[in-house]
């Protein structure tokens, strides 16, 4: 199990504020924005960054607050899309909560 998880591609996402956050490449994926930043091949090259096969995607417009909060809802959505532990209904709860937690 641990072998697993050291084997996913991981990218790295520097916010607006310079901090960064390293996330499961296909975490990061389930953002369509950053899916296409990764994946665009016409994104110039201050935007993402390829170094000894770490990606770094600079996100000049979102703080490191809003990424962290974006990534645990991508994360949740990929854990789901792969366990297809939780049924619809339980994750659309989830979503509601998350969006009114996030509010606050």
């Amino acid at each position: 199990m641990f072998g697993t998880m050291s084997s996913k591609k991981m990218i790295t996402l520097k916010s607006l504020d310079g901090q960064t956050l390293e996330v499961e490449e296909a975490v990061a994926k389930k953002s369509l924005m950053i899916k296409n930043m990764i994946e665009d091949e016409d994104v110039t090259d201050d935007e993402v960054e390829d170094d000894d096969e770490d990606h770094v995607v600079h996100l000049r417009k979102v703080t490191h607050k809003v990424l962290g909060k974006a990534m645990e809802y991508c994360k949740r959505h990929v854990d789901e899309d792969e366990n297809k532990v939780v049924n619809e209904n339980e994750l659309k709860a989830w979503d509601q909560d998350f969006v009114v937690k996030t509010q606050d």
